[in-house]
């Protein structure tokens, strides 16, 4: 509700001072920069991309440069920090040039940013996806957002280092077979050279991907076949038990003491890359990094004790979804249109693009090349199930995560049955209050 309140003033504010959108003053950025415009001086509007991935900052500023070069067309990226994306979207739309392409990508999005969305709806960039399926639409139909890419998240394993400890992936198909692999291969660390997994901080940069991809197992099995279309008032936490077996595995068996999470400070792609562990909880964007230092690197399911697992498949979809801000003058409405039809139309943009989202859903754009996506598709083509991102419904995302991170940094420093209960009391009791403060 806070969030919503606030989008609503907002809207107030720019009704009043976006006449002369497109001639304000540039946006100061927390981080990434603008491109020159280089071209002709004729050029009309101008893109604002307020970039929502930082491990794509460098590619996508090669891209703005050179969309610039090309058309004379000013178009400048900004780039978020890790796990602040909410925060800075709402202070570069009360900028007076603010993104004129930004992200909505869940449905909490969708409540809070409709009124800045313009409808895509039939639109050129509409026109060249190969999928809808990546789609948010509001209540009254209105295409809100499309997906840009999707991807796949799950554990990253180095095949190599699993061999070297005397194993074999094919005794990982379950949570048991990865729990004898990890325990054996963190209890002889010393010996090895490597431990199981990558150290597992809790600091912005780091905790999404326990609050909010590896928290997505428990969603996802509590839909129980019954894919959740809106965020539910309440949770039940049925399959919490399972989050905590993969999540205490993960802690218990790494570089990094569970009380020293809290503070972050460990660079855990490093870790992976440089062959100091053996596994990674992370996502196909991970895979471009990687791919020289680990070129047999692998990805498997979230393996948490649930019956039936040896049938699951990779987490796939994705929350990065383009949207073009209808508050923003017509120039640069159009400015960002034909920008982003060039992105995923030219050969070479496309290229560097899928090459650091893994895959767009577009017609004309480059084909993946990505070892852990094919592994998403290889585990589907053998009857694997997709856990879908059951995630994106968290309500109050933010607030909703802090809390389970608290929580989770309780249980780091004690693992006792009592601070357990505080991560379940976070997860569980934390969604219907965060429900309540979204929806009333």
């Amino acid at each position: 509700m806070k969030k919503r309140l606030l989008a609503l003033l907002l809207c107030a504010v720019m009704a009043l001072s976006l006449a002369a959108c497109g001639g304000g003053d540039a946006p100061a950025a927390d981080s990434g920069s603008s491109s020159e415009n280089g071209g002709a001086s004729g050029a009309s509007g101008r893109v604002y991309w307020l970039n929502f991935k930082p491990e794509s900052d460098e590619v996508l500023q090669d891209i703005a440069a050179t969309y610039t070069e090309k058309t004379g067309v000013p178009v400048q990226v900004v780039t978020a920090a890790s796990g602040t994306y909410s925060q800075t979207l709402i202070s570069e739309m009360d900028k007076s040039a603010p993104p004129t392409l930004f992200v909505i990508g869940n449905t909490a999005g969708v409540k809070d940013w409709q009124d800045y969305a313009l409808d895509l709806t039939g639109t050129p960039i509409a026109n060249e996806l190969s999928t809808d399926a990546y789609n948010l639409y509001a209540e009254d139909g209105k295409l809100v957002s499309i997906g840009y890419c999707y991807e796949c998240y799950g554990i990253i394993v180095n095949p190599d280092l699993v061999e070297q400890a005397g194993h074999s992936m094919d005794e990982i198909k379950n949570f048991d077979g990865l729990k004898a692999v990890a325990e054996d291969i963190h209890s002889r660390a010393g010996e090895l050279g490597f431990d199981a997994f990558t150290s597992c901080d809790m600091d912005g940069s780091s905790s999404w991907r326990f609050t909010g991809h590896m928290a997505n197992l428990e969603y996802y099995y509590e839909q129980e076949g019954e894919t959740w279309t809106e965020c539910p008032a309440t949770i039940t936490g049925k399959y919490l038990d399972n989050f905590k077996n993969l999540y205490d595995l993960c802690i218990n068996n790494s570089l990094t003491d569970p009380k020293e999470l809290a503070t972050g400070g460990h660079d855990a792609s490093e870790e992976f890359r440089s062959g100091k562990a053996a596994f990674q909880v992370q996502g196909s964007w991970e895979y471009e990094g990687l791919k020289e230092q680990v070129p047999n690197a692998t990805m498997i399911p979230y393996y948490c004790g649930v019956s039936g697992e040896e049938k699951a498949g990779l987490n796939c979809g994705t929350e990065n979804c383009w949207a073009i801000n209808c508050q923003a003058s017509e120039e640069d409405q159009q400015a960002t249109m034909d920008f982003m039809v060039w992105c995923v139309t030219d050969p070479d943009a496309s290229r560097k693009l899928v090459d650091t989202f893994g895959v767009m859903p577009y017609k004309q754009a480059a084909e993946s090349t990505n070892g852990f996506l094919a592994a998403a598709d290889a585990y589907t083509a053998d009857g694997c199930y997709v856990m879908n991102w059951a995630t994106n419904f968290q309500p109050n995302v933010d607030d909703y995560r802090a809390a389970l991170v608290a929580a989770l940094n309780q249980y780091n420093a004690d693992q006792s049955a009592a601070n357990w209960e505080q991560v379940r009391t976070a997860f569980v009791d934390g969604w219907a209050v965060q429900y309540q403060n979204a929806n009333g």
